[in-house]
């Protein structure tokens, strides 16, 4: 078990990059794959969940090529050339993983078993199984298909119009890339508007993407096109930095070459609502992607309510912005976000038993949580350092980290060995700011 161990401190100052979007890397490596010709990915997230995406194609047939850190070549030969997996599919503790890949291995003519680590195989999977054997996949698994281990048996697939009753981008892209091995129009139509990554790489691979209104639909078998693609930061990632600087005093922190796709940006909305002081500069294009540079200021913070469609463009970085409540003045309401109970931890559960351990008041609910803000976190705990727990989950050990810089005396998060994951490397960004 490894820990993250901060202290207390102030005037955190710099400028720094974060890893590559995981989100992007993840469908690079899947569309590269299914694509004809060599594409080269370059800002590449070499994280365990999205090593295990490409490991996933590697037992498929395909080839890669890794020339340098972040980089990444691979050899697609179209839509109908993987080849049978001689083993099982574990894609680790990545529910993107296991959920865009359910999509892929329904359309092909072969046997395939995938599952993942303890957490992966107690999260739903009903929600991708469900619409894929309405497709004409075969899939078995426990609990009638809801629990991984899954078994598929794939190929044939029919489109549909499935109405999905939840958003969620792991859902609609494990339908469409089904829907790239079925002739005809597949789409899905959501509640809300989820994260558009799928929607806007498939274009830029050459499929055919029609949008209207939260219905997305893409036009089966078509001849992908290899291309390159530079990766932006993720916003997730940049989100923890962001709101350090926005709760130790005397900070500025610039993240440069964030993405900032307008479904990923909820939570630059949630903390302008909260008075942050946040700028954006050198917006750019990235592989179809927005990108900027994003600089946050010390700021005093006020409590807001983040509920509806507000909640799946920011369901990532809920912990976090917790840890920015805990220190407003006045109440923060979340809502909405009962999705946050299937993730790799139920991160409703786990942020309520640690912001506590710092001072902090905070209620749970079924999809959310209320948080009772203007704490000077740990400043009336006797105990020291505060001792915090991961719960398996990397977001909320970097969201326990973050807020042991801005608490008195030191913190303690761990088992953090799970924020690689999505972070290789957070520990020395996070230590190269630490300035006083």
């Amino acid at each position: 078990m490894s820990d993250i161990r901060v202290r207390g401190t102030t005037g955190l100052r710099g400028e720094i990059t974060v890893p590559g979007d995981k989100s992007i890397s993840h469908r690079s490596v899947i569309l590269g794959s299914l694509a004809e010709g060599k594409t080269r990915v370059w800002g590449f997230l070499e994280s365990e969940d999205c090593l295990n995406t490409l490991l996933a194609f590697h037992r498929m047939g395909v080839k890669f090529e890794r020339p340098g850190l972040g980089e990444l070549e691979i050899v697609g030969a179209g839509l109908d050339v993987l080849a049978e997996p001689l083993d099982v599919i574990n894609v680790g503790n990545s529910g993107t993983t296991i959920r865009l890949m359910c999509g892929v291995l329904a359309g092909q003519p072969f046997y395939s078993v995938i599952t993942g680590d303890a957490s992966i195989r107690s999260r739903p999977m009903g929600r991708v199984v469900a619409p894929l054997r309405e497709m004409g996949a075969q899939i078995y698994g426990r609990a009638g298909g809801e629990r991984a281990p899954l078994t598929i048996i794939g190929g044939n697939l029919r489109p549909i119009h499935y109405q999905s009753p939840v958003a969620s981008a792991q859902v609609k892209s494990a339908i469409l890339l089904a829907g790239l091995f079925a002739d005809g129009e597949t789409s899905v139509t959501e509640p809300a508007h989820s994260r558009n990554h799928t929607e806007l790489m498939l274009r830029g691979f050459g499929a055919q993407v029609k949008i209207e209104g939260t219905t997305a639909t893409v036009v089966g078998r078509p001849k992908l096109a290899a291309r390159d693609i530079r990766v932006p930061g993720d916003i997730s990632s940049a989100a923890y930095f962001l709101v350090a600087a926005l709760i130790v005093p005397d900070s500025e922190v610039t993240i440069q070459n964030v993405g900032i796709n307008p479904t990923r940006t909820g939570i630059l909305d949630a903390l302008g609502a909260m008075g942050a002081d946040i700028s954006i500069q050198n917006v750019h294009d990235e592989a179809g992607e927005p990108t900027a540079d994003i600089t946050a200021r010390s700021s005093a913070l006020r409590g807001t309510e983040v509920r509806g469609d507000l909640i799946p463009r920011l369901i990532d970085e809920v912990p976090i912005l917790a840890v920015a409540a805990a220190v407003a003045s006045g109440q923060t309401v979340i809502a909405d976000a009962q999705e946050l109970r299937v993730k790799e931890a139920d991160r409703i559960a786990a942020v309520a038993a640690e912001l506590p351990k710092f001072g902090v008041k905070i209620e749970e609910k079924p999809d959310g949580m209320v948080i009772h803000g203007g704490t000077t976190l740990g400043q009336d705990l006797q105990s020291c350092p505060i001792i915090c727990d991961s719960h398996g989950d990397h977001r909320v050990a970097m969201s326990c980290a973050i807020a042991g810089l801005a608490a008195r005396g030191e913190t303690v998060v761990r088992g953090s060995e799970c924020v690689q994951t999505s972070f290789p490397g957070f520990q020395e960004v996070l230590s190269g700011l630490v300035v006083a």
